[in-house]
């Protein structure tokens, strides 16, 4: 910050002469630029009272040479030793008659040597604006002017680095036995233009004196090296770089960007909106055309510009186009004919569903999408097919019975609610709670009488700990279609056992949970009634007169069909028994 040399520094040349001739001075007086300045001053028990005295006399004369005010140089002055005090702040006051009072009250501290605590101090709490400092966005330089007799006794370069970084251009003032080091780890580059070393605070009017020939009446922008990439425009101690027409400022304070107009808000482009020196203009994105409006974006339609080849209904989607089928219907592999699902049968369907910790969490989420993909080729609804599903481990819970929700997307929302269970597997304790309590009116299924088909479905990764014989005999003595779908280490043995018969229609198995939809066209083939095993069947209440009437005459012509069988049994029983009479 090479601009902030025509600055307050001026006035350190004014007053650094002996101060009974400062006001004979000779030579062009610089009048100082809006300016935050904070002095940092060392009053630890190092700095001898008479030192100290120089020192506020050294302050006193500075601020006689500055253009103070709230719109030209702002002044803090902060003093340390162990600790930090603020002297007054940026914000204080206004007027030079204050700060030189203020100075004249300051009491030294006396004690060690801080500085690094006191950088820190001026970075985060002196040149806040909360302090008086003026925001980043007015670009008024902040300059801090550190005055020390000794070696610092706390790190001084990593906090000194960082107030440099954000934007404070420090000048560090060595008295006597400063330590040069510490010095240069303080100050800002050049080095040489901000780092000072006098013998005594008798001799610390040197410290203007050095700088005579170069803190006035310099144009910094002719000087170069400034940066900016359109325009240099020089003000008294400092510069700052402006744009051409159509640009605006970057955050370096130094590039130039064209001015942002879709920024604004208000180019109601649909898509993109692009930047260019006319004002905004829009565009759209790949697969798209702008509308003659210049603002709207309208899909190409390929579906009317190809064969698409699709089923039901082609969808267009930028470059490309999509198959859709229609509700409750899945779209095949070829991605193009549709998958009917089950319309023509009823089923009540109880899933059991393994939730051991074998399974894992991520697995059981596997298993859950497996479940609703099952659920997709189902006519669910209360008169077409329930669905109810039970979860086992250790234990056994029923997490929806078959009666409780009554289409396709409540029971798929339920099973993505279903909570891990975790535990073991006992799989025979899971299928005696199906046998009992699943397929009860209670929980929802239909009377037997309604001839509605009963099927359970097994899921599970690994062998039962508990015996499944007993209670997987009695669920198919009860009329139950069983399934059973293996992974990983299920056991053949067991899911045989499990399903009914003849096994390669109800047995599946996947080597692991990320292959598992491999098994669901052999799944939809076994349990949608019009594939399998309740083609055509209609639900009629043996109650209603006309199916009495129906079922009493399917039952006379039974009988009497029966008789006549009867009859003719009776008969050639009794040619039989002639014959046998007749031989002996």
């Amino acid at each position: 910050m090479r601009g902030l040399l025509c600055s307050p520094l001026l006035m350190l040349l004014l007053f650094l002469q002996p101060w009974e001739t400062q006001l004979q001075f000779a030579g062009p007086r610089c009048r100082t630029g809006p300016l935050d300045l904070v002095f940092v001053i060392d009053s630890s028990r190092s700095v001898r009272p008479f030192e100290f005295e120089t020192m506020r006399q050294f302050l006193v004369g500075l601020l006689r040479g500055l253009d103070v005010g709230p719109n030209a140089t702002r002044v803090g002055v902060i003093q340390y030793s162990s600790q930090v005090q603020s002297v007054f702040p940026l914000g204080a006051f206004s007027r030079r008659e204050d700060m030189e009072r203020a100075i004249r009250a300051l009491v030294p501290l006396a004690q060690g040597t801080m500085t690094g605590l006191a950088i820190q101090y001026a970075m985060n709490v002196a040149f806040s604006v909360a302090e008086g400092a003026r925001p980043p966005e007015a670009r008024v330089p902040r300059v801090a002017v550190i005055v020390t007799d000794g070696r610092p006794q706390d790190r001084v370069a990593e906090v000194a680095a960082q107030a440099r970084a954000r934007g404070i251009e420090i000048y560090a003032v060595g008295v006597q036995r400063a330590d040069v080091g510490s010095l240069r780890a303080m100050a800002s580059p050049p080095l040489d233009e901000h780092v000072f070393l006098v013998e005594s605070f008798d001799l610390i009017q040197e410290f203007g004196l050095q700088f005579q020939g170069r803190l006035c009446g310099k144009d910094l922008c002719a000087e170069g090296g400034h940066g900016c990439q359109h325009q240099c425009v020089s003000t008294p101690g400092t510069f700052h770089c402006a744009c051409n027409p159509g640009y605006q400022l970057a955050a370096d304070n130094k590039s130039c960007l064209v001015v942002d107009h879709c920024s604004f808000g208000n180019h109601s482009c649909q898509h993109e909106c692009v930047s260019t020196f006319g004002g905004p203009q829009c565009y759209c994105r790949e697969g798209h055309d702008l509308l003659p409006d210049g603002r709207s974006c309208q899909a190409r339609d390929l579906c009317n510009g190809v064969d698409h080849g699709c089923e039901f209904q082609c969808v267009s989607e930028g470059l490309s186009y999509r198959c859709l089928c229609p509700e409750g219907q899945q779209l095949q592999a070829d991605g193009k004919s549709c998958n009917h699902g089950c319309r023509e049968g009823h089923v009540d369907l109880v899933l059991l569903v393994d939730g051991s910790k074998s399974v894992r969490p991520q697995n059981f989420e596997l298993v859950k999408r497996f479940v609703n993909q099952i659920v997709d080729f189902l006519d669910v609804s209360p008169e077409g097919t329930r669905v109810g599903l039970v979860q086992f481990s250790s234990r056994v819970r029923t997490e929806f019975p078959l009666g409780r929700y009554g289409t396709a997307a409540e029971v798929k929302q339920a099973v993505l609610a279903v909570e891990y269970m975790e535990r073991g597997t006992m799989t025979g304790l899971a299928l005696r709670h199906m046998v009992e309590h699943s397929f009860s009116e209670a929980q929802g299924a239909r009377p037997r009488a309604l001839n509605v088909p009963r099927v359970g479905l097994v899921f599970t990764d690994g062998r039962s700990q508990d015996d499944i014989s007993v209670w997987a005999a009695r669920a198919k003595e009860e009329g139950i279609v069983m399934y059973a779908v293996g992974v990983g280490k299920a056991v053949e043995e067991e899911l045989r056992q499990i399903a009914s018969e003849p096994a390669e229609l109800h047995v599946s198995y996947s080597p692991d949970f990320g292959t598992m939809t491999h098994l669901l066209d052999n799944l939809r083939g076994s349990i949608c009634p019009e594939e399998g095993i309740s083609a055509g069947t209609e639900l009629q209440s043996p109650c209603e007169c006309e199916n009495l009437v129906e079922f009493q005459g399917r039952t006379l012509g039974a009988l009497e069909k029966l008789t006549q069988n009867l009859a003719q049994l009776t008969a050639r029983l009794e040619n039989l028994e002639n014959q046998l009479a007749t031989q002996k």
